[in-house]
């Protein structure tokens, strides 16, 4: 058996490090765990039908239609804001070349010198200003680069994310520099349809309480027990949350930079990306340019496979037990006729000029003379004695 390498053309998204999964030809990008994204979803999704099912109908008919309406409205901006935060690239770097590691790797040792044996090499650090306030970046072992001020690298998605601000299993994807402010929308019209949703709940409670009682409206409408149970309990976690990222957000910085204390005012390492304003935090956040990804995922690559093609040279067992049929070689020259192809007829009379004619290769043998036959005997002996 040997083997033939065959090159075709593939996107770059199946050749790509890390543990991320794609799909849609590379328009997806999630994380491998999508277990809590999936919980997510059915929490919201069946939290708000079983509101559109049992308090809308009654709700637009004794107070105001609008309340089912603005219900929808709310619901499927809080779903487009999930599902963009879940699918986009939170801004993953792409990892350093052979070619470009191994320069980055020469520049580190031409820097540090040779080490000592014994003594631990100095850590791969640079500095650059930013905002007249040093910055410090570190090298990622992983993927061989020297990452971006506030690039992280995500432990369980094995990937350096720009503006990394948190791994977030809720939506099953990093949070980062290109899909933060979607997560961000994401909690806040959450926050306000959970609060939208409990507080409909209890006035639909409260009014047919009036007419039928408290436990036989509960008996009435048993959906409506379990949505104020997903809510009020949901309702503390998510609205916390919002709160949290909007002290960020006023301040312009990450989860990831709040819990290591990065701008805590130790050492007077103040934050070089605030702007020292509010409003001007939450401009440069939320209504931002998008960026764009910089790991082009839809990019064709060409991959060299290897594919295994069978010897057509015969072993020396098959070649011992059979014999090999022999063939013999004419020198007659082949006589074109009606079923011989027209491509074929000129290089059948070339070869039948160059292969001499078997009379020229035999020439004809010089005649014997006849046997005299005993009848002529007799005649030329009778011819002989009348002579005489």
């Amino acid at each position: 058996m040997s083997a033939v390498m065959i090159t075709r053309k593939v996107r770059k998204w199946e050749k790509l490090p890390g543990k991320n999964t794609f799909c849609c030809d590379g328009r997806v990008m999630m994380a491998r765990q999508k277990g809590v994204f999936y919980l997510t979803l059915f929490l919201i999704v069946g939290t708000c039908s079983l509101f559109f099912a049992f308090e809308c109908p009654y709700l637009a008919v004794h107070l105001s239609p609008t309340i089912p309406v603005f219900a929808i409205v709310l619901f499927l901006f809080v779903l487009a804001m999930l599902l963009r935060t879940s699918f986009s690239d939170p801004g993953v770097l792409p990892r350093a070349l052979q070619e470009e590691a191994t320069f980055i790797e020469m520049e580190i040792e031409a820097a540090n010198g040779n080490v000592p044996a014994g003594q631990r090499p100095p850590p791969r650090i640079r500095n650059v200003q930013i905002n007249n306030q040093i910055v410090k970046l570190k090298y990622c072992y992983t993927c061989k680069i020297f990452r971006p001020p506030r690039a992280s690298h995500c432990s369980i998605c094995d990937n350096c994310v720009d503006r990394f601000d948190h791994h977030c299993p809720w939506v099953g994807n990093c949070v980062g520099k290109r899909n933060y402010r979607y997560f961000y929308l994401f909690t806040l019209s959450l926050s306000l349809l959970t609060i939208y949703i409990f507080t409909f709940d209890i006035v639909h409670v409260v009014m047919r309480s009036v007419d039928n009682g408290f436990l036989n409206t509960l008996k009435e409408t048993p959906g409506t027990v379990l949505e104020v149970l997903v809510c009020f309990f949901t309702l503390w976690s998510v609205v916390g949350l919002t709160g949290f990222h909007t002290y960020l957000l006023s301040l312009n910085q990450t989860t990831n930079e709040d819990i290591k204390g990065s701008w805590s005012g130790k050492n007077r390492v103040q934050n070089p990306y605030s702007h020292k304003n509010i409003i001007k935090n939450c401009c440069e956040v939320l209504c931002g340019p998008t960026y764009p990804s910089v790991l082009d995922r839809r990019g064709l690559t060409q991959e060299d496979l290897p594919v295994p093609v069978a010897s057509a040279a015969p072993s020396s067992s098959s070649s011992s037990s059979s014999p090999v049929p022999q063939t013999t070689k004419t020198k007659a020259p082949l006589i074109p006729n009606k079923r011989t192809p027209d491509d074929a007829k000129p290089s059948i009379a070339a070869s039948a000029q160059k292969s001499p004619s078997p009379k020229e290769e035999n020439p004809p043998a010089p005649k014997a003379p006849p046997l005299a036959s005993p009848e002529m005997d007799v005649e030329t002996s009778i011819n002989k004695d009348k002579t005489h």
